[in-house]
């Protein structure tokens, strides 16, 4: 076994890649994660056993889930730049080291590596398998690809100038005790709940920090076609890229498009304060294979999710930037406050013909808690009235795997008196479908990016409220997510933090659930997989 990493949905035979990542990353890169993992680990012991202000660590406060998203599935493929980042942490982590007494910390607070063999060889006894016991494994697990999903909303909130303390302190809190083993199964459970309870926290900063920025998501008719000029694409999450992006490429005659999970942004006010802002192009991030040759403009990848380029022509026009990266592609950083220039960008587009036409037509999306509480009435009367029986929680991921097109039909036979409540890439499997609307209500309310699940649980909330119930498991709202990678753990476990129960999950459970944590996981909180597009929507509607 020349390396594990089971994080993602798609993982080999559901197991674990053992040789080469089925996203495309190497032996390499997976070790080299493994140890930038662990030298967090250590930064965190030091700071929870030095008992540091981390109001004095504001550097830190950002490498730390920096260093986490660049793990996550489809982000960094570099080895180089994640190789410098283990130095970086390193560095900080010496530094810190300064102000606690050796003999009260570990080995990840004390071991050192000089060069890329000998980070290779300490992989070997710092990666996932270096816990022996399966359930605690899968515990550990659990919570660190939670804590990467929060990380990567927390470097956006911190992107938009929002921050909150808890959330750091969370982060050292939890990487410090999980490199232990002083925890026991129960202890564990409890910090996977308080992960979720976390993940709360930071998908409401993130939204505060969007919608102070950026104004409220509202309704909004996006375009799918193109025009002739120029263009740039943009890909991933982060809006901050996007808004330097448009100001940028403001009255330059260059157009900008989104891609995959970017296609939210033109639901926000501001951004439609730009004329060069033209629409989406394309669907979830794993078309991009094909989608990016037909663009012929220039591709910014702000985070994941990016899939290794077959073609040598694309990767010439792919940039990265933030905590992405992939060999070849050139890396925009950012410089003082978070610039970042984007002129070299602008300049190839300007050279390259404008975007192959690959559809017509529009979609509708904006339906984010703002939005949606504006229609409560609405709503409320729909329910009440029984013209809408139930609504379905279809957020999540999109994938590559053929099983996936669960989700499409899913969509297509739910009855004509059912919603669905949507957010994230999963999305795509059904939101270009002709499914009409009840009352004037769209029959697809698509709230946003992954992190806008945050969302549906307001509105929830918010119905639960109007309903005068007790319970949100009271409300007709059913749960079919689809996941992928560890942003959608982090969303799962906010659920389950919430007390909502009988979720189904799929299209496979996550590998790195052990048998028994599993069957925790199915009598505590309804936990299940998918089944028939059929017996599903049966057992549903009967619930």
């Amino acid at each position: 076994m020349s390396m594990f990493c089971y994080q993602c949905q798609e993982t080999a035979k559901g197991k674990g890649c053992t040789v080469r990542g089925v996203c495309g990353k190497t032996e390499e890169v997976a070790k080299l994660q493994d140890v930038l993992i662990y030298t967090l680990k250590g930064i965190s012991e030091i700071v929870v056993k030095g008992k540091i202000d981390i109001g004095e660590l504001s550097d830190t406060n950002y490498e730390i889930p920096n260093s986490l998203f660049m793990t996550i599935t489809n982000t960094n493929f570099d080895d180089e730049s994640i190789e410098k980042q283990i130095k970086k942490m390193l560095a900080i982590r010496n530094e810190l080291r300064k102000s606690v007494a050796a003999d009260n910390l570990g080995g990840a607070a004390t071991f050192q590596v000089d060069s890329r063999e000998s980070m290779l060889e300490k992989a070997e006894s710092v990666g996932i398998l270096a816990e022996p016991d399966e359930d605690i494994r899968s515990l550990k697990q659990m919570i660190t690809f939670g804590l990467k999903g929060m990380a990567a909303y927390a470097e956006h909130a911190k992107n938009l100038g929002k921050e909150n303390p808890e959330i750091y302190a969370f982060i050292y809190e939890a990487l410090a005790a999980i490199l232990g083993d002083s925890l026991s199964v129960d202890n564990l459970i409890t910090l996977t709940m308080k992960t979720g309870e976390h993940g709360i926290k930071v998908m409401t900063l993130l939204d505060e920090a969007n919608t102070s920025r950026f104004g409220n998501p509202e309704i909004t008719e996006v375009n799918l076609g193109v025009r002739g000029n120029p263009a740039i694409l943009i890909s991933g999450h982060d809006l901050t890229d996007l808004e330097q992006l448009l100001e940028q490429t403001k009255d330059m005659g260059v157009d900008v498009y989104t891609h995959g999970e970017m296609l939210p942004a033109h639901y926000y006010p501001a951004f439609k304060e730009y004329d060069n802002f033209v629409g989406n192009y394309g669907n979830a991030w794993w078309k991009q294979i094909g989608e990016f040759g037909s663009f012929h403009g220039p591709i910014l990848i702000t985070t994941n999710c990016i899939v290794p380029p077959k073609s040598e022509e694309v990767r010439s026009r792919i940039f990265t930037t933030g905590p992405t990266g992939f060999p070849g592609c050139k890396h925009i950083r950012a410089g003082e406050n978070g610039g970042k220039d984007f002129s070299e960008i602008i300049a190839l587009a300007k050279t390259l013909p404008a975007p192959e036409e690959t559809e017509t037509g529009s979609i509708v999306g904006g339906f984010a808690h703002n939005q949606v509480i504006a229609l409560a009435d609405k709503v409320v009367d729909a329910v009440k009235s029984g013209a809408i029986k139930k609504f379905f929680v279809m957020a999540g991921c999109d994938g590559r795997m053929k099983s996936r097109e669960y989700y499409t039909e899913f969509a297509q036979k739910l009855p004509k008196d059912t919603v669905i409540l949507t957010a994230g890439c999963a999305k795509y499997r059904y939101n270009k479908l002709e499914l009409g609307d009840i009352s004037g209500i769209p029959r697809v309310l698509d709230a946003g990016q992954c992190n806008d699940s945050y969302s549906l649980v307001v509105i929830a909330l918010k119905l639960k409220e109007a309903f005068g119930l007790d319970d949100i498991n009271e409300l007709p709202i059913a749960f079919n997510i689809a996941w992928y990678e560890q942003k959608a753990v982090i969303v799962l476990l906010a659920l389950l933090y919430l007390g909502v129960k009988d979720i189904h999950l799929g299209p496979t459970l996550p590998g790195f659930l052990s048998a028994n944590i599993a069957e925790v996981l199915t009598e505590e909180f309804g936990i299940a997989t998918i089944s028939t597009v059929e017996d599903d929507i049966e057992s549903f509607m009967n619930t």
